[in-house]
């Protein structure tokens, strides 16, 4: 008598269960890793406006309007995107201390917070 070759419905619910498993231990580490990748963006591309915000402040002793005026005058390529919000446009720029105009500092326009708890608004 010959046995029908293939897989029986037993062994098939181990596997599918095994993967099951699997999943469930990586999937959340793959979640937490992309928050953390956000948050990495985030702070590179706060630091490089700063960066060139400070850079347009020493060349012309005076403050940039908007962050749109870094991009014309090429002190950045592009206003980058915020990764929290996925815009270029919601980006939260703070007046200088003193009572001047322009953009002294800039900030994520996201609510929430950093996977280290700290308020995004705050970056």
């Amino acid at each position: 008598m010959r046995r029908a070759r293939g897989f029986t419905l037993i062994e098939l619910l181990v596997v599918m269960a095994i993967i099951g498993v699997l999943l469930s231990i990586a999937a959340p580490r793959y979640f937490n890793h992309i928050e953390h990748a956000r948050d990495n963006a985030l702070r590179q591309s706060l630091a490089v406006m700063r960066d060139a915000i400070d850079k347009f402040h020493a060349d012309t002793d005076s403050y940039p309007a908007s962050l749109e005026d870094l991009v014309a005058k090429k002190y950045l390529r592009s206003i980058p995107e915020d990764p929290h919000t996925g815009s270029r446009d919601s980006w939260a720029v703070e007046a200088p201390p003193d009572g001047g105009t322009g953009v002294f500092d800039v900030h994520s326009g996201a609510n929430g917070n950093t996977t280290d708890g700290a308020p995004l608004a705050e970056q």
